[in-house]
């Protein structure tokens, strides 16, 4: 019978008309509606007029995941954030595809507006190979809700220039830019794991762009002790643009803070700020003399109603 029910399902999917399903169920088991979360989306209609939620169950689900642009007002939600596991061990070598490989590697990609990602954990599990994507946003209005995303170097990707995208309650881990993008993305009482001696963030923010990455309320970890210099972020491109608000920084953070990534005329186009920085990492006196330590005032200027505009999530 559910057979049944998941083959009408796609059926009205596929030709866009009739009722179709807002709560869809994925089990490795077989008690649900799918056993694969890709062919859960693929039973989902396009650009449905309602808000469609796939409840995943716990499990490890080694897939390589897209929700494709027409998969808007979509939440994905697992059961348990720390047993429903999406995983996959793309890297840019194994890809294979050039130059751009790096973009080919996710474990998760959202090319959707208006989705949510909540209680799972992201990975890829490549390991220190060079760029291994676990979570790759190009979509506007996404949010992701209390999630595990574990990675190496480039962790997570945001594009889309303006795209606005929001974690919070999130624990993120990484080597190299593990977080890197041109989209505006706020991380809100998130915890960040540096796994390495490198840099934080890389962001690509566009010169249109008034804000890049906003941390808000964050915890700055490290793995272990060997980890004992590490970079808030470095510029990916000319006018990346990252603040780090009320954040509590461990001993890991080096004092200078910010890395120009070789080009002293990126000094004078970034933007790159803090505000009452907290944790032996803080350290408002030998920052990099292009950095900002921001004013009270200057400071609320990051509150979500002015980063996301609209859009409140």
């Amino acid at each position: 019978m559910k057979k049944l029910f998941s083959i009408l399902t796609l059926l009205f999917a596929l030709c866009g008309y009739g009722q179709y399903a807002t709560e869809i169920t994925v089990d490795q088991a077989g008690h649900g509606d799918f056993t694969s979360i890709q062919e859960a989306i693929y039973a989902t209609k396009a650009f449905p007029e309602k808000d469609i939620t796939i409840h995943i169950k716990n499990g490890v689900y080694k897939e390589k995941v897209t929700i494709y642009s027409w998969n808007n007002r979509l939440t994905l939600i697992g059961e348990n954030a720390d047993s429903t596991i999406i995983t996959f061990d793309d890297h840019f070598d194994k890809i294979n595809l050039g130059r751009n490989s790096t973009f080919h590697t996710h474990t998760l990609k959202v090319d959707a507006n208006d989705v949510t990602l909540k209680n799972l954990t992201i990975e890829n599990t490549a390991g220190p190979v060079g760029q291994a994507v676990a979570l790759h946003l190009e979509g506007d209005r996404i949010q992701v809700i209390n999630c595990k995303i574990h990675g190496n170097q480039d962790t997570i990707y945001g594009a889309g220039e303006g795209f606005r995208q929001y974690f919070n309650h999130c624990k993120i881990d990484g080597t190299t830019d593990f977080i890197f993008g041109e989209a505006t993305m706020v991380f809100e009482k998130c915890t960040i794991i540096s796994k390495s001696n490198s840099y934080i963030t890389a962001a690509s923010t566009p010169l249109a762009s008034e804000f890049g990455f906003v941390f808000i309320d964050c915890d700055l970890r490290r793995s272990d002790e060997s980890v004992d210099e590490v970079y808030l972020g470095r510029p990916w491109r000319s006018f990346a643009k990252t603040v780090f608000i009320n954040c509590k920084m461990d001993s890991h953070i080096t004092p200078a803070g910010w890395n120009n990534w070789g080009s002293a005329e990126k000094e004078k186009t970034v933007f790159y700020g803090e505000y009452e920085s907290k944790g032996p990492g803080a350290n408002n006196q030998n920052r990099v003399s292009w950095s900002h330590i921001l004013t009270k005032k200057e400071a609320t200027n990051y509150q979500l109603k002015n980063v996301f505009g609209n859009w409140q999530p």
